[in-house]
């Protein structure tokens, strides 16, 4: 190992950050690792030697592994106690880091880039994504790979009337705190943005995303400094070429025949028109003797003059391709109610977009249960995204949810998730499915409007509807303009080919009151301030807009739950009352599910138990067991039960809940009784006063009773 032992350290958030440059991974391209409190992270970046050939893309891969070492954890099943396929909190680790780092790269680029980030300790307090990120972008901007950067990110959180700059999770553990982002970019724009919080203002967020700015740009200055001091000479690399004569034929081809394809109102017609133009473009190409490879790259120079085209139009006369307003939202419509056996469903349609939500209500014990190096915790609310082949009308094998997949339902659970009811008010386990039926752009800002009311039609006490809108940019292209000077315009309700060629997705899902969560990705260097204020300006309107339609439909949630919907019965006991109920082994409370046919029985450590019922009657039954079970009797009660056994001496009565009580012959009645069964019988229903009870043990009394 490199004995060079290089540290640079800097003040973030009243704590040190140190990256160091040990040389851990000598045969990488370059290996740093970040220490913040006690979590470290290790980042190693490899660019491969040689240019894949054929492909038309920047094969970038960026891996985040929890090791659950670094939390001093072994988890895993009986048989496997070792880490397997990432946890989907890594897995939406894993993308914040590509999502900042990714439009820092030349797309031109053919060799493959393998960013490999480790955690190595954790401290329980300081969250490893922001480290992982720095540490990300400082062995790529001191290694020879080139690379656009440097870039940084952090978090910042909203505590009381404060801004905290990466808060300790102890601060923001108990989810009080308002806002919480993680903001990430170069020096001078603001490239990546997550963010979950209630009815934050929107002037709130922009001082956050100014504050983060700033110490975005203190960190990746030390970055520079690190280059310069300690960084390899940038490789040469082989850049993707544009065929100069074919780029200019193709331009030719389509300079009169691109904009009536492209502009064209409805999506199918759209397509069908573009790819009639794509296969005269070919028939075209082939007649002026191109060979295959020609025709093949003519592909992506299509893409590029559509990207042209919407940029100049976009700009220039403010023309979009269906035809609307910049800040027009598409038609929309929604239904709820949709299935009688499901316990809620909706349908949320904007454009060619539509999403089919439902909820399904299950009991406590119905939780998920996460396991990552971070926590162990109970996860009573999911909400999950699914996005056939089928909705944009294609074929391909289902092969469950990817990256993506995950991190849309991420977004949308985010929206949501803080307008659900506490678990003590509404004890229900909660999922919401977000089929996608047709997509044509912001699919996961469907999947919040669906989900929402989806959860007011299963009669699940929400604060307030939720609805989200995703917001695009267009910004000039001249590379001779300072960015901060260029003319952009802002898309409201961005589809497919706005998506695609335009130059940001800018997501933001909230209420009437405010936003609720954010979700940034760009294919440019950054935004500026000013374009993320006139961002959240159109979007908060667009939001108002949208809330209006689900209003219409559903504006609360409904009084009662389905009546296929199970329900929950609580009530309080003593924790030391718990393993009366449960038993050896559970052999009482499976008993108890058994006889009284209820669906499930869940205690909580403080003594809390839920009994969830398909029926008022069975949930009853099983309540007045439990209270049964737990009856302590006092002298004086007064009983009533069967007589379950004769002895020579007594009867003994059952009492319920696998109690029982004996009655001595003398207790009989008045006066001498020669035999018990000259009083009573197998089966006999007495009532019967309680005179003893010491120790578990039950006297009663039948004559006493007068």
């Amino acid at each position: 190992m490199n004995k060079k032992n290089t540290a640079y350290t800097i003040n973030l958030g009243g704590r040190e950050l140190k990256l160091d440059f040990p040389g851990f991974a000598e045969q990488a391209n370059g290996s740093v690792i970040g220490t913040y409190g006690e979590t470290v992270v290790h980042a190693a970046v490899v660019m491969s030697k040689h240019e894949r050939t054929g492909l038309d893309y920047f094969p970038l891969t960026i891996d985040y592994e929890e090791k659950f070492y670094a939390a001093g954890k072994i988890l895993g099943s009986r048989f496997v106690r070792r880490e397997g396929r990432p946890s989907d909190e890594a897995i939406l680790s894993g993308r914040l880091i590509d999502r900042t780092l990714r439009p820092l790269f030349n797309g031109k680029m053919r060799r493959d880039i393998q960013v490999t980030l480790t955690v190595l300790a954790f401290d329980e307090e300081n969250d490893p994504d922001a480290i992982g990120l720095i540490v990300a972008s400082a062995a790529l901007h001191a290694s020879d790979i080139p690379f656009n950067g440097p870039a940084a990110g952090l978090r910042i959180a909203k505590v009381g009337d404060e801004l905290v700059v990466n808060p300790k999770m102890s601060l923001i553990k108990d989810g009080t705190h308002s806002i919480e982002i993680f903001v990430a970019g170069t020096n001078e724009h603001i490239n990546m943005i997550e963010m979950e919080g209630l009815d934050a203002n929107e002037d709130e967020l922009l001082k956050a995303f100014e504050l983060g700015q700033k110490e975005i740009t203190k960190i990746t200055e030390l970055q520079e400094k690190i280059r310069t001091e300690i960084g390899k000479e940038k490789t040469e690399v082989y850049l993707a070429e544009t065929n100069a004569k074919l780029h200019e034929e193709i331009k030719t081809f389509l300079k009169d025949k691109l904009e009536g394809a492209v502009y064209t109102t409805e999506k199918i017609k759209r397509q069908s028109a573009m790819n009639v133009l794509k296969e005269e473009m070919r028939v075209h190409l082939r007649a002026k003797e191109y060979d295959e490879a020609a025709i093949n790259a003519s592909e992506e120079l299509f893409e590029d003059e559509i990207n042209d085209l919407m940029h100049e139009k976009v700009l220039v006369e403010e023309k979009r391709p269906d035809g609307r307003k910049l800040d027009e939202v598409r038609s929309l419509s929604s239904q709820v109610g949709l299935f009688a056996r499901t316990h809620g469903s909706a349908v949320f349609t904007r454009g060619n977009t539509r999403s089919l939500a439902i909820v399904t209500l299950g009991p406590p014990g119905a939780y998920k249960i996460v396991e990552t190096m971070e926590s162990t915790e109970k996860k009573r609310f999911m909400l999950h995204y699914n996005f056939p082949k089928y909705s944009t009308g294609e074929t391909g094998m289902s092969r469950g949810p990817g990256r993506r997949e995950i991190g849309h339902g991420a977004l949308a659970e985010k929206a949501i998730r803080r307008t659900l009811p506490k678990s003590e008010d509404f004890p229900y386990t909660i999922r919401v499915v977000s089929e996608i039926m047709s997509s044509n752009g912001s699919s996961s800002m469907a999947s919040t409007c669906g989900a929402s009311l989806a959860l007011m039609d299963a009669g699940v006490p929400i604060l307030k509807p939720v609805a989200g809108i995703a917001m695009g940019l267009i910004v000039d292209q001249n590379d001779k303009i300072e960015w901060s000077k260029r003319n952009f315009k802002v898309l409201t309700d961005i589809q497919g080919p706005e998506d695609h060629h335009g130059d940001m997705d800018f997501k933001v899902a909230g209420t009437k009151d405010g936003v609720n969560a954010v979700q940034l990705d760009v294919k440019i260097k950054g935004l500026t301030l000013e374009m993320i204020k006139a961002t959240l300006v159109d979007a908060k309107k667009a939001r108002l807009h949208i809330l209006e339609s689900m209003n219409s439909t559903l504006n609360a949630p409904r009084a009662t739950l389905s009546k296929y919907a199970p329900l929950i019965f609580t009530l309080k006991i003593k924790p030391d009352q718990i393993g009366a109920i449960i038993g050896a082994g559970g052999k009482v409370i499976n008993k108890l599910i058994e006889v009284t046919g209820v669906v499930s029985i869940d205690i909580e450590e403080d003594g809390t138990v839920f009994v969830t019922a398909p029926s008022q009657s069975t949930g009853e039954s099983a309540r007045k067991a439990i209270e049964l079970i737990l009856r302590e009797f006092v002298v004086g009660d007064i009983i009533e039960g069967p007589v379950i056994k004769i002895l020579d001496f007594g009867a003994i009565v059952d009492l319920g809940g696998g109690k029982d009580g004996m009655i001595h012959v003398s207790e009989l009645k008045e006066g001498f009784v020669k035999s018990v069964t000259d009083v009573l019988k197998l089966g006999d229903i007495v009532r019967a006063k309680v005179v003893r009870s010491e120790d578990g043990k039950i006297g009663l009394s039948i004559k006493q009773l007068k």
